[in-house]
């Protein structure tokens, strides 16, 4: 598994929290962090290749994930650029400590902004093009708040902003921005981890991977009818997460922190054999895109989960299977054949773990149109109680049928067409949409 099929723990991400690091002023509360980070995260990144070489189990990234900043730099941030300021300090720890990224550079504002969430939510583009590491990430909704769609109207100037900021490098700081509706309090996965306030001073959150495994395990079920490729799909889950299981009690016992939780996500790279898209070829599809792709991608998500979830007591995180463009060979492949459209990812959304993610479009995109798509994803999540995410990337002075390449597990994509059909008017309307009536469970 681990060395012909890509079997790997896909990140051991500490969370940390860093609300008593919150101080008077801004240098007191960058001190602060800098200090309990360092501190509790010294010897991340030297355990997990010590897990990896004793166990022969890839790790290929180790992360931090903090307290949303918007609620640490409330007391002391009274500007836009005081938040950079600890956005700036992140990085530094992210840099000394050896972590890929970090992340809860964060505001949650499902039901409202308070004037500290709106500062760091516009300081984020400078944040993201200062820095090499830290990540950002807004939730705009709940099942039970509904949609701040003030806050989403912003998001759609905020990622058209980042775009611009970072257009020398194919506007890469909206790879580490994500909206989300429903965002979980532990996920592990970048780029919208943080530490949520439920969560305890530290923790350990593993996120395994692994849809080469079991792209190779359907490869024995051609032909067979539904119950076999379901239970395939289980008891290779079930493998790939006592895998992860391992891994996260290991890690939890050297560094003296408690374990959390195993997010259980088959999360693609841009590797060949790695691809979520190849495993819905070997349900039966001749490209992702084609009738039947929701389909077999709930079914997918279902197995993975239920066999995952035999495998740990504390499954959490996203759990399920990312389809990220850029980070999937198969779909960039599907992208390319005409078979993947945005509509078409948008309804696949509706039943995978997370939602539009890794998807280049023109750098032209008004940012209306972009607040658009976001809260169509945060309605799909508001309705149906489930996490999804908009990680969108208008490439600045490209069009469609341009390729942009971010490069390691970001990977490259074709910038592709979105509407060209407004919405400005609908999102230029102020307020919230209420909460669906389920929503309403006391």
């Amino acid at each position: 598994m681990i060395l012909e099929e890509n079997l790997d723990v896909r990140t051991i991400t500490l969370g940390v929290s860093l609300l008593d690091c919150a101080s008077g002023t801004v240098k007191e509360t960058c001190a602060k962090v800098y200090g309990k980070l360092t501190r509790l995260a010294e010897n991340l990144v030297k355990t997990g290749d010590e897990i990896s070489r004793e166990f022969g189990v890839p790790i290929v990234n180790k992360r931090i994930s903090v307290t949303p900043v918007a609620a640490v730099g409330a007391p002391c941030c009274r500007r836009p650029r005081d938040f950079v300021k600890i956005a700036e300090t992140l990085d530094r720890v992210a840099r000394r400590l050896g972590v890929n990224f970090i992340g809860g550079y964060s505001a949650v504002v499902s039901k409202g902004m308070t004037p500290a969430d709106e500062m760091l939510i516009r300081s984020i583009p400078e944040a993201l093009a200062a820095t090499e590491r830290v990540c950002a990430s807004v939730n705009v909704g709940s099942s039970r708040a509904g949609i701040d769609m003030d806050a989403v109207r912003l998001m759609g100037e905020i990622v058209k902003e980042t775009a611009e900021r970072t257009k020398d490098r194919d506007s890469i700081g909206c790879a580490k921005l994500v909206t989300l509706c429903n965002a979980p309090d532990d996920n592990p996965f970048m780029a919208g981890a943080f530490h949520g306030v439920t969560e305890g001073d530290a923790v350990i959150n593993v996120g395994v991977s692994g849809p080469g495994v079991v792209n190779h395990a359907l490869k024995s079920c051609r032909g067979a009818d539904f119950e076999e490729l379901c239970e395939t799909i289980k008891r290779t889950a079930f493998k790939i997460t006592r895998v992860g299981q391992l891994v996260a009690q290991e890690a939890s016992k050297r560094l003296g922190i408690p374990f959390g939780i195993i997010d259980l996500s088959l999360a693609p790279t841009p590797a060949v054999g790695d691809s979520v898209a190849d495993i819905l070829k070997e349900i039966g599809l001749e490209q992702p895109g084609a009738p039947g792709t929701t389909a077999a991608l709930a079914l997918l998500n279902d197995q993975v989960k239920k066999g995952g979830v035999m495998a740990s007591s504390y499954v959490g995180g996203l759990s399920g299977a990312f389809i990220p463009v850029s980070e999937d060979r198969g779909m960039v492949e599907a992208v390319n054949a005409g078979a993947l459209t945005i509509e078409k990812l948008e309804a696949m959304t509706c039943v995978c773990s997370v939602g539009l993610d890794m998807i280049a479009v023109p750098g032209s995109t008004p940012a209306s149109t972009l607040a658009g798509i976001i809260a169509d994803e945060a309605a799909i999540g508001m309705v149906n109680q489930k996490t999804t995410a908009v990680r969108i990337i208008p490439v600045a002075g490209k069009g469609v049928g341009r390729r942009v390449k971010f490069g390691g597990l970001l990977g490259g994509a074709p910038v592709i067409k979105v509407s060209k059909f407004s919405c400005a008017a609908m999102i230029n309307r102020r307020g919230r949409i209420p909460a669906p009536i389920h929503s309403f469970k006391n």
